[in-house]
């Protein structure tokens, strides 16, 4: 389950988390929600999401300061919900992502999946950002410490279309426009997120996104029968922009189109319409609204391919971020176990194990999530 981004999924990672207008019926009125809004000052949460993601110049600085920059743009990737498991080591000519395992998320990440898919979609931001700055990366995975290094070395400066679709990018967790994309955007994105070891399956006939739905429906009801999941992704969520801007993580519920609510509401309202029924019927509107469904399948179920898949997939956010196209996670049907075999052979996988589930289509931006200082993350 991701973030903005941020189900990913879990994404990252992270359509789950829809609390509708019910916000002013528990509370009695609108009035009683204005003691919860973000403000406008500087500690506020909009002026807070606007220093978190601004588009940062890409020549002009060097040494300690371009490291710190190449380290804010790879905190702006998506993670598993937007639990930011990274670590950075900055060295001469290199810098490496190492996890940080005390931002696990066992219940419905048990075997560290979407930990190390957030670690390549990192990557991947830093790749590009360094680029823009004149430095070529070299991504490698080391098995043998779990870390992703980048080795970095001199090269002719290019800002592409991706590196400054970085501060726009979100995941998108509203319901989109249903119109169909172009052949040529779909040929675009299915270039973007395909690399040696990582396949994608673009699926627009209505048919398959049906096929889809059910086995999202499938693994959300499991999901939201084991008290664990819900208690972790309770955890995470962010009623108001108080706390949010306090911790700098996590799933801010109005970036889900919720309304922002003191965190004693949330935590009660939270068992009351935080229902299968209700979640199951958002995700029949969100699918059906969408203009087609991205499934993210690795060659090998390990760490390597799942940084890699993080890698290919954080290409296709942005390549799609640069078209004017929204996406989301669905990872409901990976994250199960007894639904992932299933859901994989209904998508001709059989045997293999499908990594992302990701929907896309045109509409409307919501407020970002934040990230922690990049002082935070440095080790």
């Amino acid at each position: 389950m991701w973030s903005h981004d941020d189900r990913i999924y879990s994404v990252t990672f992270i359509t789950r988390r829809h609390f509708v207008s019910w916000g002013p019926a528990v509370l009695g009125g609108s009035a009683a929600l204005s003691a919860c809004s973000s403000g406008t000052d500087a500690d506020g949460y909009e002026a807070v999401a606007r220093q978190v993601w601004r588009p940062g110049a890409p020549d002009g600085l060097a040494g300690a300061a371009l490291s710190k920059e190449l380290v804010r743009y790879a905190t702006l990737a998506p993670s598993s919900h937007n639990t930011q498991c990274w670590k950075f080591a900055v060295v001469d000519k290199a810098i490496t992502i190492l996890p940080d395992l005390s931002r696990r998320t066992p219940a419905v990440d048990p075997d560290d999946h979407h930990l190390f898919v957030s670690l390549g979609c990192a990557a991947e931001n830093l790749v590009q950002a360094a680029l823009a700055h004149g430095l070529a990366g070299e991504v490698r995975f080391d098995a043998a410490s779990d870390a992703v290094r980048v080795t970095l070395a001199p090269t002719p400066a290019r800002a592409s279309p991706l590196f400054k679709a970085i501060p726009e990018r979100q995941c998108t967790r509203g319901d989109y426009d249903g119109k169909p994309l172009p052949n040529e955007e779909l040929r675009l994105l299915e270039r973007a997120a395909t690399a040696d070891g990582v396949r994608v399956l673009l699926l627009t006939e209505r048919s398959a996104m049906e096929q889809v739905l059910d086995h999202v429906v499938q693994g959300n009801t499991a999901q939201m029968a084991d008290p664990a999941f819900v208690k972790e992704l309770k955890a995470w969520i962010r009623f108001n922009g108080t706390d949010a801007v306090r911790t700098r993580d996590g799933l801010y519920s109005v970036s889900s189109g919720s309304p922002s609510i003191p965190t004693w509401m949330g935590d009660l309202a939270f068992g009351w319409f935080f229902t299968p029924s209700s979640e199951n019927d958002k995700y029949a509107r969100q699918i059906r609204s969408s203009a087609g469904i991205a499934v993210f399948v690795g060659k090998g179920a390990d760490k390597a391919h799942w940084v890699q898949v993080g890698r290919c997939y954080e290409r296709f956010a942005l390549q799609a971020t640069a078209l004017g196209i929204r996406n989301a996670f669905l990872n409901q049907p990976v994250e199960v176990p007894s639904v992932r075999p299933l859901f994989a052979s209904a998508m001709g996988l059989a045997g293999q194990r499908p990594d992302l589930v990701v929907r896309f289509g045109r509409g409307a931006t919501l407020p970002p999530s934040l990230r922690r200082p990049v002082q935070a993350v440095l080790v």
